[in-house]
Formats: structure tokens, sequence, C-alpha cells
């Protein structure tokens, strides 16, 4: 089976922003979703958040799932929401940032290897990826790796949360 990724928001808008470092990353690994190297998923908290784009933005972002196959996971369930709770409880992410919390959550309870987020304020950072991991382990979900699309494209199944190269990637 391919590795499993939790696309957060903002690789949806990378796709679209051409100017941006990562923008070539985000369309090679989307054309690798489409070809079937990678198993793509995003929840509906995503795609709540891609409807908020004005138009005609919007279309071309929600266009993405269906034109790359990226799969749909089910509303957050309660344990999502409690351990994003717990995120924010512990101080990695303030309450106004709970739906970042909410997509690591997401993930985490679905068992996916990885989140692919550009969010670098509250997502991708190093605070947010040591400690999530921690409260992870310690609430019995598996560890799930927070990277950009260069590093799914550059390591691969080597990110599968356990494998010793998800450890050594830099925080």
């Amino acid at each position: 089976m391919g590795l499993r990724i939790y696309l957060e928001t903002t690789v949806f808008n990378y796709y679209f922003d051409a100017p941006r470092v990562g923008h070539e990353d985000v369309v090679r690994l989307f054309e690798a979703i489409g070809a079937g190297v990678y198993e793509a998923y995003t929840s509906p908290t995503v795609v709540r958040e891609l409807r908020n784009a004005p138009q005609p933005r919007r279309d071309n972002l929600l266009g993405l799932l269906d034109e790359y196959g990226v799969m749909l996971l089910t509303a957050a369930s309660p344990r999502a929401k409690a351990l994003a709770a717990r995120y924010v409880a512990e101080g990695i992410l303030t309450d106004r940032h709970r739906v970042d919390g909410l997509h690591i959550a997401e993930a985490s309870v679905a068992e996916m290897d990885c989140i692919v987020s550009y969010n670098f304020q509250h997502i991708n950072r190093r605070k947010t990826k040591t400690l999530t991991a921690r409260i992870n382990r310690r609430e019995g979900y598996g560890g799930v790796v927070i990277c950009t699309a260069e590093e799914v494209l550059r390591y691969g199944d080597r990110l599968r949360s356990g494998d010793a190269l998800a450890e050594e990637l830099p925080l």
C-alpha cells in the first residue's frame, strides 16, 4: 500500500500560487497522487476552509479533489476533537488556532503516515511536531509525520511513522 498522506488546506493553495517556494513540489505531489503513487486524503475541515475562498479560486481548489482522486475522511470524530482539545489544553496551539490542531488530530486518528502542510506558523514547526507526537503516543495514537510535499517526494515510503527516517527528519 502507498504512503497515506493527509493534505492540509495550505497544500491546495500552494498548487495555484506559482511564485511560492514549494509550488512546483506541490504540483508534482498532486501528479504522483493522480498516478496512484500515494493515497491522499483530506477532511471535511479542509473542505470547509476551501469553500471560504473567493470565486473562481474556490472552484479551482475544490476541483483538485476530483481531478486527483483525493479521498475525503469522515467528519471529525469525538476522538479527533478530544485530541485537538488536548493540543490546546497543553499549550501547543491556542484556542484561536484549534482548527490547526484538528487537522493533526484527524490525521492521527485516521492513522495517516504523514500530514503535508505549508502552515509554518502553527502546524509544520518544531514545537508542534515534537509535542503533538508526544501527546499522540501518550494517548495511544501512532505518530504522524508533519512534512512538506518536497519531503514526501524525496523520502516517500520511508516517511511511515515508526520508520527510522521519520524520526530523523529535521523538525
